[in-house]
């Protein structure tokens, strides 16, 4: 499936800054022989050398920087037997400062690597919460294309609380898309929750209400269990979209969601609830019953599901995105170039990287013969 998302971890340097880190010790040494061979009698700039191991210990392991304080102490020598003929008490000093902060630069650098190492683990398992809770989507579901746009607005998080899944039922495909409230573990913990029920209720249950009273109990079952105090207080918003094999048309349950926007080659709209539905596990405290709407869905259409960290992007003026005019100027583009055209449109718009949570699902009526089914 045509997946875009923001990957280049902001804590990695770019590959030219890491080289021109790890050169600027010699640079250093190379620039301070050269001035205090090549100035008069009197000035000094060895004393400058005593920095380069400092330097080293921001991008080289322990054995590096010692090898780099070794270079330092012998570049320091050698000044002294050009300049002096021997190493004098002055000499001395420098020598020993330049020692000092060698052991003390090997020792920082040792601790940055074991940091580095058990931050790449915890990434690590990231990735792999990522690929268990949120599952890559396959390109197309019977008649169905689907494509995704997601990032974690948390820095270096591979995971949020928006959440996705796309399944192939007796039914037609059934998507959720969906945003918990609040932010780290206890929100991924409940999108969990959440994704687990949708998989096993979405195969069986007779329609959308049903599916979305499975989802609420589910959700009570998980506060009796979960390991934050306040998981029965946490709710959260959704969508849920049915588009059977059999018949051009789509259904929809909103469920305190920001409204879908119905993509069709002469035009787009949003997709309003006719009668507002409150969140997921606040169906007990807002009496309401679950009410799907049916529209028309025929070959070629598209749909797009979103999070409110794409309807609720702000300018520098305050103003909202623009979201149903943007996208009626990409009618006719693909659905990757569509969801390109919105990454890159949110972070001009926003004037820099989102600052909450993005997801983005395009589900498109294919206009050929089914080909291979995913899920």
């Amino acid at each position: 499936m045509p997946t875009i998302t923001d990957k280049r971890d902001p804590s990695q340097p770019r590959p030219i800054l890491t080289a021109l880190t790890r050169l600027s010790p010699f640079l250093l040494i190379a620039l301070a022989a050269a001035a205090d061979s090549e100035t008069p009698a009197g000035q000094r700039y060895d004393r400058f050398v005593v920095a380069a191991p400092a330097l080293a210990a921001a991008s080289w392991g322990p054995a590096g920087t010692l090898a780099i304080g070794g270079l330092a102490v012998l570049t320091e020598v050698v000044l002294a037997l050009i300049r002096d003929h021997s190493v004098g008490a002055a000499g001395a000093s420098v020598i020993a400062a330049t020692v000092t902060v060698t052991l003390a630069a090997a020792y920082s650098a040792a601790q940055r690597v074991h940091r580095e190492r058990d931050l790449a683990m915890v990434r690590s398992v990231a990735q792999t919460a990522q690929e268990v809770v949120l599952r890559p989507l396959p390109d197309r579901i019977n008649s169905v294309d689907l494509a995704l746009y997601y990032t974690a607005a948390a820095e270096q998080a591979q995971i949020g609380g928006d959440f996705y899944e796309a399944v192939r039922t007796p039914f037609g495909v059934r998507i959720i898309l969906g945003d918990v409230q609040g932010k780290g573990l206890p929100a991924v913990e409940m999108a969990a929750a959440l994704l687990g029920s949708f998989r096993e209720a979405a195969y069986d249950s007779k329609d959308l209400p049903a599916l979305a009273s499975r989802l609420e109990t589910g959700l009570h079952r998980y506060a009796e269990r979960a390991s934050s105090p306040d998981a029965a207080e946490r709710f959260a918003t959704a969508v849920l979209l049915e588009i059977p094999d059999d018949r051009p048309e789509a259904r929809l349950l909103n469920c305190g969601h920001p409204p879908p926007v119905l993509i069709q080659p002469h035009g787009v709209r949003l997709l309003e609830p006719e009668v507002p539905l409150p969140p997921l596990n606040l169906s007990a405290l807002v009496a309401s019953d679950y009410r799907s709407a049916t529209v028309p869905f025929g070959p070629g259409d598209r749909v797009l599901l979103y999070t409110d960290g794409v309807s609720e992007t702000r300018d520098r003026h305050g103003e909202f995105y623009p979201l149903p005019d943007r996208l009626a100027g990409w009618t006719t583009a693909p659905s990757p170039t569509v969801l390109h055209n919105l990454r890159r449109d949110l972070r001009h718009y926003a004037g820099g990287p989102p600052d909450d949570d993005v997801a983005a699902l395009l589900a498109t009526r294919h206009t050929e013969p089914d080909g291979p089914s995913g899920h």
